[in-house]
């Protein structure tokens, strides 16, 4: 059985490398890899890491893109690959823009794909912009549907996908994370390597979203500002995103600041060992939340909505909104209250064991008979 396995961005590249690095290592399939460097260096750090090898490169990423540019360029890099390789099955991971490209390329040639990490729902089509919509439309297409919880199987069944289409199988993001958060490590980046993480409480903020460009950025970082200035053991380490809009924003009001620490984007090595050693993680990313929950480590989510709730149903994570007060008081209070923040960082991770890969092979075995 010939699989081919597509993505284009870090976070994407991060939760398949261990199904890609599985699928290769199993007789019963011919594996192909696409990436379409819909982010670039981010995503070559992570290739480096997993010494994955892509069979294509589409090498889609211009300066100051646009949606709409993804778009076609990766529907027709893909169309040309797909009529080349004709695979038997397409893998496509989450909500990115490369996701969907691909699989409506898929579509239009009747190749059925393979969601992983299906299901997910705000229910708000403009927020996460637009990943939400490239979820629900790539779901839409699709022929089988990997679910991380039972919730997400729940939203699918509510939109009819019939349930032997549907398997759950914990995210794929925990299986990265246990591959590379064991044992020591040394940061190669001298502010880290002076930060004292037992003595200094370190936030750990990480922002990017569409939606949060603009107002809602400026209000985040003004609360992470009135936070350091109110306590001497709080340091806030800031892997600023490579998209100048943020870049600008965070110099404008964070840049000079005391206690916080602007830095470049990290691989994802250190990111995890950087987050396995912070006090607590402020952020507006999706697959953040699920790896701080399974480091035990209480999140913030700087958004309005998550498509993540189970976390927040547990208690590792809660959303804090967009405006500086409620951002503020938040973190305020896992500073100040202690059994607070303990009882976030002890609650149970939702997103599995670890063996996620495993179930999407045995399925696509399963499904192949």
């Amino acid at each position: 059985m010939k699989v081919l396995s597509v993505f284009g961005t870090r976070p994407e590249a991060i939760k398949m490398a261990p199904l890609v690095k599985k699928l290769s290592r199993d007789r019963d399939f011919e594996t192909v890899l696409v990436v379409t460097a819909q982010h670039r260096q981010m995503l070559d750090q992570v290739l480096d890491l997993f010494s994955l090898k892509p069979d294509y490169d589409l090498d889609v990423m211009r300066e100051q893109q646009t949606i709409g540019m993804i778009t076609s360029k990766v529907l027709e890099g893909m169309g040309e690959v797909l009529d080349r390789e004709k695979p038997d099955l397409v893998l496509v991971h989450g909500d990115t823009t490369t996701t969907f490209s691909s699989c409506l390329a898929s579509f239009y040639r009747k190749i059925p794909v393979a969601h992983v990490e299906a299901g997910l729902r705000t229910y708000n089509m403009y927020s996460p912009f637009p990943e939400e919509m490239n979820r629900v439309l790539t779901d839409s297409m699709s022929s089988l549907y990997f679910c991380p919880t039972v919730l997400n199987r729940d939203n699918l069944l509510e939109e009819n996908v019939p349930e032997e289409k549907i398997f759950i199988t914990g995210n794929t993001v925990i299986d990265a994370l246990l591959l590379v958060s064991q044992g020591k490590y040394t940061f190669t980046e001298e502010v880290l390597r002076d930060l004292n993480f037992k003595e200094e409480r370190v936030i750990l903020l990480t922002c990017h979203r569409r939606e949060n460009l603009g107002k809602n950025m400026g209000n985040i970082f003004r609360a992470v500002k009135r936070i350091v200035s109110e306590y001497d053991d709080v340091k806030v380490v800031y892997p600023v995103h490579l998209n100048p809009k943020v870049r600008e924003k965070a110099d404008e009001i964070l840049k000079g600041v005391n206690n916080v620490h602007l830095i470049e984007p990290l691989s994802y090595e250190p990111f995890v060992h950087l987050m396995k050693n912070s006090y607590l993680v402020l952020t507006d990313s999706g697959g953040i939340q699920e790896e701080a929950a399974s480091l035990a480590k209480p999140v913030l989510v700087v958004r309005k909505e998550t498509e993540r709730p189970e976390a927040i149903e547990a208690g590792t994570v809660k959303l804090a909104g967009v405006h500086e007060d409620g951002i503020y008081e938040m973190v305020k209070t896992l500073l100040d209250n202690k059994e607070e923040y303990l009882r976030m960082g002890e609650a149970v991770n939702p997103y599995g064991d670890g063996k996620a890969s495993e179930r999407i092979i045995e399925a696509v075995k399963k499904w192949n008979k």
